[in-house]
């Protein structure tokens, strides 16, 4: 079967704050194992067909190199789509479609899988997705709908026809209230709607055009003004800000007479709140997940995970309970649907808990803030091998550097110099600067920072190797 993944990674988790942020959402953490749910759902795949190794992924522009960082690791030689901005499923499919045309032709086979959701029986999807290719090859776009497993009021259902197999949707409907859930169940026909599709490029252009002609327009455009290399497609931002914002049920598969749906056993959940990550993870004798260093007494059916500390809790029934370095989360299961709140009302302040935690990625590694007060802050940079930072200098704040592990390479002003653990240099404020990693292993360093502001928006990019010139990020 020739067949390309296409998995869409630019969600943003909001209602698996704090430990899930804009810029280091649910997808790209691991919360069910070792590996992130972005490198599961790739390793679900890499066997079905003679796709192995080579998926085509759209995601954020923010996050391209992390996305790029974990797909490697996993084994995978990954094509990505950058998306200058979130614009939900249909946009970012057709940008998906039109670059497998360009690079495969349009009768390949598009297996579009979210990159946020667990799947127990890997095999049961894979017999699916065979037992689904003909239709798709034929000219139908399939959907995948989850045969359900109880009265859930939590997704959109799909109406099944009668058969076999591959069958006709008879209509998409909205998330229903309880007792048309238990109805739905009933019924035998309804199956939950679960994001992932199977269809040829060409089909889903065609349907496209014929229903949301202005959103395909707009992503050829992109694409036709954009910059295409080996391993990435960048659309050009303007173009693609213009596009609408619609997902791929609303723009064709509601439309279309060409929708049909095959039905999925297959373990599945979209992992869409602390509840639904309590439900898939391993729990103890008293239905308590714990992660980390947790300390539980009296307490049951809870979802409980330290990440930077101990956690210590007495007496909780059915509670979620989160911490991480800055920020803690503390709600009745019953009510883990409403963080998304949380995370709109710390958008709304202006809080940067919304959008990252206290470690912060980038193309070359990370940075950690460990303590920040007036006139002063320490960081602790990691940067990875052959990781290199931008030519840069600040008008505002002076630097020291102190190296604790690995090798670095020096740039101050004209100076280059090489660095070992416990070895330290000083930048005056507005030096020209930078910091490389040559070595092959994790370079880590110390930097204190003194100033009179220590904003992230000090900084004058001069160079850079990945093309962030005149940007803080």
């Amino acid at each position: 079967m020739d067949l390309v993944p296409v998995i869409l990674c630019g969600g943003s988790g909001t209602r698996l704050w704090p430990l899930s942020r804009t810029l280091s959402p649910k997808q790209l953490l691991p919360l069910t194992g070792n590996c992130s749910l972005l490198e599961e759902t790739f390793q679900r795949v890499r066997h079905l067909g003679r796709a192995a190794g080579s998926p085509l992924v759209v995601c954020n522009e923010a996050q391209r190199f992390l996305v790029e960082r974990q797909l490697r690791r996993a084994g995978a030689t990954p094509l990505l789509v950058t998306e200058p901005v979130g614009r939900n499923t249909a946009p970012a499919v057709a940008l998906a479609a039109l670059v497998a045309t360009a690079r495969r032709g349009g009768e390949a086979l598009l297996l579009v899988l979210p990159s946020d959701h667990v799947i127990g029986d890997v095999a049961a999807l894979h017999r699916a997705v065979e037992l689904a290719a003909p239709a798709a090859h034929a000219g139908r776009l399939v959907t995948f709908g989850v045969v359900p497993d109880r009265a859930e009021t939590g997704y959109g259902y799909i109406l099944a026809g009668a058969g076999e197999g591959v069958r006709p949707v008879e209509r998409f409907v909205e998330k229903p209230d309880p007792a048309t859930a238990r109805g739905y169940l009933a019924s035998g026909r309804y199956l939950w709607n679960s994001g992932r599709f199977l269809f040829t490029a060409a089909s889903y252009l065609r349907a496209l055009g014929l229903h949301a002609a202005g959103v395909l327009e707009a992503c050829e455009r992109a694409l036709t003004a954009g910059t295409w290399e080996e391993h990435a497609v960048v659309p050009e931002r303007t173009a693609f800000l213009g596009c609408q914002a619609i997902s791929i049920d609303y723009a064709v598969m509601e439309k279309t007479g060409d929708a049909a749906v095959m039905p999925l056993a297959a373990g599945w959940n979209d992992v869409g709140s602390w509840a639904a990550l309590h439900d898939v993870s391993p729990a103890d004798a008293a239905g308590n997940v714990t992660v980390g260093d947790v300390v539980a007494i009296d307490s049951r059916n809870s979802y409980l995970r330290a990440e930077s500390r101990l956690l210590g809790v007495v007496g909780l029934e059915r509670c979620v309970v989160v911490e991480t370095s800055d920020a803690v989360l503390v709600a009745p299961l019953e009510r883990a649907q409403e963080v998304k709140a949380i995370v709109d009302e710390l958008a709304a302040r202006g809080r940067a808990e919304a959008r990252h935690g206290r470690e912060v990625f980038r193309p070359w590694g990370s940075y950690d803030s460990l303590e920040s007060r007036p006139g002063f802050q320490v960081k602790r940079l990691a940067v990875l091998p052959g990781g290199v930072l931008s030519l840069q200098l600040h008008h505002r704040r002076a630097e020291h550097w102190v190296v604790v592990a690995g090798v670095a390479r020096i740039t101050r002003e004209d100076e280059v110099f090489e660095l070992r653990r416990n070895e330290h240099t000083f930048i005056p404020l507005g030096a020209r600067h930078r910091i490389e990693n040559p070595g092959p292993e994790l370079l880590e360093i110390i930097e204190v920072q003194v100033g009179d502001y220590l904003g992230e928006d000090d900084i004058v990019r001069i160079e850079d190797r990945y093309g962030r010139q005149g940007r803080t990020d």
